[in-house]
């Protein structure tokens, strides 16, 4: 039977994260030296983390290749491969992320096929797999999620009284079958006008988010597609869901996120990087978002999920009191245990060797341990394969 491993991330430096939420998180001296804007878990091939066994630290991609069957299970083998099928995050956002969507795993394949047979093509895939995620804040958390009601973002776009975002609203007039035409539109605006265009959007006074972004990134298109998406104000717990196709941005905050492990990335706007508008609006999609926020469901005192239509990943937030006792881990194959709050300790369920878990820290339950326990006082969250 495998122990339970103490698991240690990888923070990624990028310019928009936060120099005192990670470091806070895991008691570190805080403001940091640079921006920590997220912490990985798991094995993407990016940034492995690492798992400390007896013999000292090992990579956790290279132990999954070692012995696939055994530290995910042969279901999980069968249904994704060799490897990890999720990747876990805290991120921490102090600025703007870029306003961005994935593709669908069909789509995914096919154009990352595409793009190794022809040494010419645009780069835009970094795999061959899909990206759908879920974000939970862990502190207050904006957002931008999914499109708006058409007909809203016309009537908020003609009270700017701006002549000339005409052909802008009037493609939205006709709602959902307008929006590709408002969104390229707005993507594709004259590069020598954008900026004056922005300036009157803001000095309209009007919308608040949008002289927001136009600070961050001044004539960026990204700030007036902004203005056709939910703005999501997230509390502590609350979560939001982006599946394939769905145009977003974060914009402050941190939260526990959880993905498809995937780098493929189609930007629109809010970011100095690569912005590919024509291969955004292929994975796009052009639907109305309902409601952006996805509700918890609780699956036993003290346990909550979040329920999505994929197969990829799940995650559980598991909270201990004083007098809770201990609790079965929620999922089955390799888990992932990091905590938020307090002490926990994770370990297998039969005279198991107990792994410590304190804010910012994990543990690693490869497949082969079988049924774990949780006990402390605290909070944890748990990812695992959706199956």
């Amino acid at each position: 039977m495998a122990a339970v491993l103490p698991l240690t991330g990888v923070i990624r430096p990028y310019a928009w994260g936060s120099r005192t939420a990670i470091a806070g998180i895991q008691g570190r001296p805080a403001p940091s030296d640079g921006p920590e804007a997220e912490l990985w878990l798991g094995a993407h091939p990016g940034d492995p983390s690492t798992v400390t066994r007896a013999d000292g630290p090992v990579s956790l991609a290279a132990l999954i290749a070692d012995d696939p069957k055994g530290q995910l299970g042969a279901e999980v083998v069968d249904e994704f491969g060799p490897r990890l099928p999720y990747l876990m995050k805290v991120l921490a956002a102090a600025a703007p992320l870029s306003l961005q969507a994935h593709p669908d795993a069909d789509y995914a394949r096919r154009a990352f096929a595409a793009q190794e047979a022809d040494p010419a093509a645009p780069k835009n895939y970094t795999d061959a797999h899909h990206k759908p995620e879920m974000l939970v804040a862990l502190t207050p958390f904006e957002a931008l999620c999914g499109f708006r009601p058409p007909e809203e973002s016309a009537a908020e776009l003609e009270a700017l009284g701006i002549a000339r975002l005409a052909p802008v609203t009037e493609a939205l007039r006709r709602g959902v079958p307008g929006l590709s035409d408002a969104v390229r539109t707005l993507l594709t605006w004259p590069a020598d006008d954008r900026a004056p265009l922005i300036d009157e959007v803001v000095a309209a006074g009007t919308s608040p988010l949008a002289t927001a972004l136009a600070n961050h990134y001044p004539g960026d298109p990204g700030v007036l597609v902004a203005l056709l998406l939910h703005h999501v104000r997230l509390a502590p717990g609350e979560a939001i869901w982006m599946p394939a196709g769905n145009l977003h941005a974060y914009l402050d905050g941190t939260g526990v996120e959880i993905m498809a492990a995937s780098d493929n990335v189609l930007r629109g706007g809010l970011t100095p990087k690569r912005v590919d508008v024509d291969e955004l609006l292929r994975v796009l999609r052009f639907e109305v978002l309902a409601d952006p926020l996805l509700p918890a469901t609780e699956v036993a005192p003290g346990v909550e999920t979040w329920r999505v239509p994929i197969r990829d990943f799940a995650l559980y937030r598991m909270r201990f009191g004083d007098a809770t006792p201990p609790r079965k881990l929620p999922g089955e194959g390799p888990r992932i245990v990091l905590g938020t709050a307090g002490d926990v300790f994770v370990a297998e369920a039969v005279d198991g060797t107990p792994v410590e878990v304190t804010p910012g820290t994990a543990a690693y339950v490869p497949a082969e341990t079988g049924p774990a326990t949780v006990a402390g006082v605290g909070e944890v969250f748990v990812a695992t394969v959706g199956l």
